[in-house]
């Protein structure tokens, strides 16, 4: 019995490593053609009523910024993830082309998501993003993007990219 579950293991160990390093290479060969350096700025007013600067608030800190909408199937997965994160993480959100703003806080209401969201509601930050895959998760440090994914990932997903992201941003 115990060789038998230490087979399980080893067969669970092997499949999440290979899923790590498949998820990455499909990260890296998605963000190729991303902008890493001399990204677009992202500044807006969140659903709350606050203004909020990436460049500025990435200064000290890895920033989480998740791009979505009320209407991706993918987002109704991840989303969940991104709010706990939000609890521990600085994380702006971008509701794209999710209608008006009431509609975007009814949604969050009845979701009960707490994180912060910018609607833009014609694309325009999407647009100059270069996002052509919902959901797209960033994260930047010092103004710069350190991690791309995009489709479906998980909270333990995001928080391994994140770490990765503040590692690699004090090996620099």
């Amino acid at each position: 019995m115990k060789q038998r579950l230490l087979g399980w293991i080893k067969q669970l160990v092997i499949f999440m490593l290979l899923a790590l390093v498949i998820t990455t290479a499909v990260d890296v060969w998605r963000g190729k053609d991303f902008p890493k350096d001399n990204i677009p700025a992202l500044v807006g007013t969140t659903l709350s009523g606050e203004t909020v600067d990436i460049a500025e608030l990435s200064k000290n800190q890895a920033v989480v910024v998740y791009f979505w909408a009320t209407w991706c199937p993918v987002c109704s997965f991840v989303s969940p993830a991104v709010d706990t994160l939000s609890e521990y993480y600085p994380v702006v959100t971008v509701a794209l082309s999710s209608g008006e703003d009431l509609r975007v806080k009814k949604y969050l209401q009845h979701h009960e998501y707490d994180f912060d969201v910018i609607n833009d509601k014609n694309y325009e930050l999407g647009s100059d993003w270069q996002v052509k895959v919902i959901p797209t998760i960033l994260i930047i440090k010092d103004g710069e993007v350190k991690w791309f994914t995009t489709g479906f990932t998980s909270l333990p997903g995001i928080w391994w990219r994140l770490m990765l992201s503040m590692t690699l941003a004090t090996t620099q």
